[in-house]
Order: C-alpha cells, then structure tokens, then sequence
C-alpha cells in the first residue's frame, strides 16, 4: 500500500505527509495521551517531589558499558546512583540496587517491562512506554522528546529532551534534584556495532558493547548509538552544571567520551 501511494502522490506532497505522519506516530499521539491522561497531575505532583531533594550532595549515574566489568562497584554501596535500562542485570551480583531507575527507550521497555515492574526503587521512564508500566506504582512518567530543539532541561515535570542516550535524561534528573557533583562511570561512549545511527537492529549473538553478553542478547531489538548527537547533550549539560557552580566527572575506566573532565575512579569514590 505504502509503495503504490508513493507513486500516485507527487514528492512535493509525500514528504510533507510523511513527515506529519511519523511526528503523529512518534510523538503526536504520546503528547496528546500526556495531555489528556487523569494521571498527568498526580505524574508531576510525584516528580514535584523530587526537587532540590539532594540538594549539594554528590551522586553517581552508572552506564552499562564493559568498562563496569573492571569497576569496583561494591564502592558504591553507600552513594546515591542512577542506574539505566538493564543495569538491574547486576544487582544480584552487587547485593545492593543503585538508588534510582532510568529507562527512556521504548524498545527496551517494550521489552523488559516485567523486570522494571520488579524493580523496588524509584523510577524514571518516558511517558512513550505509559502502556506498559502504567499500573507501576513506583514509575514516574517523564514528557521525554528525541527530536530537536536540543536542550537541557532544569524542570523535570515539563517536556525533556532525550538527547540521544538515557544518560543524558538522567543528568538532567540529578540537575533537577540538586545534586552538586555528578559522577559518571562505565560510560564507555564506544561501541563495536556499527550502521546508522539510530536504526533498529535485532542482536545476532552476544552483546560486546555492555557489561552482559546478555545485556542486547541474541533476539534483542535495539537501537544502534548516535555518538555524535549525544556528544552535542553532554555539552548542554556541562554548561548547565558549571554556569550553576555544579560539575560533571567523568570516572569511567578508559571511556573514550572527552566532554567532562577525567578523574580516577577510585580516588573519587574514596573522597568524600
């Protein structure tokens, strides 16, 4: 059907049409469903409570990179910490769960809803996944957007840009809750899968670029990174934190990401 109404409708219109249509399947529609949805003013009144609530103190956001296999993480048993999409992977291993609970990407959630929905801590996902975490009393929906304006938002309960990696949602999380100093690890920010960015892919064996071989296992559909569109946030993000006398740090163990300064990983965690 798509191919024969190529043909009968000229380009000068097509495009057009096809750009409305997949901002309506992409966005329109979660937008509106945020808009009209009962539980909109009981979401942010949940998000509400998280401002300034660590005011001044320090936080780690935990990537899922293989740098985390050489990372001593039993460190962070006494931080506060994000964790991000299948982080949970770990928590047997560790004995402890990182503090928070980030998800934007639906392909993951779409995928492992019934881990999260297991997950007894607080919660982040975009609103795009409402239909399969709704009835999850820990989740707050977050108006997440993955289409420009890039930019970096300071009030959780308002539209949040994605900026290509949840990493990002998740400094804009600590920003919005106070924290003075973020530290980053196992934000390898390099991954061996290549293509185009942004493409689903369906895994074809082991995952390589995580700290599980079954993070992105065989039959897993992901989306494959856009380095460069992230790399274009994470600046946003620093300028956000440093113009408020905040700071970024970047512990990862031979992340190859150049936006934040580099610190030793363990001199940081053993520095209070």
């Amino acid at each position: 059907m798509k191919s024969k109404l190529k043909r009968i409708i000229p380009a000068a219109l097509w495009r057009p049409m096809s750009k409305v249509y997949w901002w309506w399947f992409n966005r329109g529609k979660h937008q509106l469903h945020w808009i009209v949805s009962s539980q909109r003013v009981g979401n942010i009144r949940k998000i509400e409570g998280f401002r300034d609530c660590h005011r001044g103190e320090r936080c780690f956001i935990i990537g899922n990179g293989p740098s985390l296999k050489r990372t001593d993480l039993s460190l962070l048993q006494d931080e506060i910490s994000f964790g991000l999409n299948r982080i949970y992977l770990l928590f047997d291993e560790l004995d402890f769960h990182t503090t928070y609970f980030v998800a934007i990407n639906t392909l993951v959630i779409e995928q492992c809803a019934e881990d999260i929905r297991q997950l007894q801590l607080p919660k982040f996902a975009t609103w795009r996944a409402h239909k399969w975490l709704a009835h999850d009393p820990g989740v707050c929906f977050l108006d997440t957007d993955y289409t420009p304006p890039a930019t970096f938002s300071k009030d959780m309960t308002k539209r949040v840009f994605e900026g290509s990696t949840v990493t990002y949602v998740a400094l804009q999380l600590a920003f919005y809750m106070g924290f003075k100093d973020v530290i980053l690890i196992g934000v390898d920010h390099s991954f061996s899968a290549k293509g185009v960015p942004n493409e689903t892919v369906v895994s074809q064996g082991e995952d390589n670029d995580h700290f599980s071989s079954d993070y992105f296992g065989k039959g897993f559909r992901w989306q494959l990174p856009d380095l460069e569109a992230s790399e274009v946030a994470y600046r946003l993000a620093k300028e956000a934190f440093e113009s408020d006398g905040r700071r970024i740090l970047d512990a990862t163990i031979d992340g190859k990401l150049e936006v934040f300064p580099k610190v030793d990983y363990e001199n940081v965690v053993r520095r209070k």
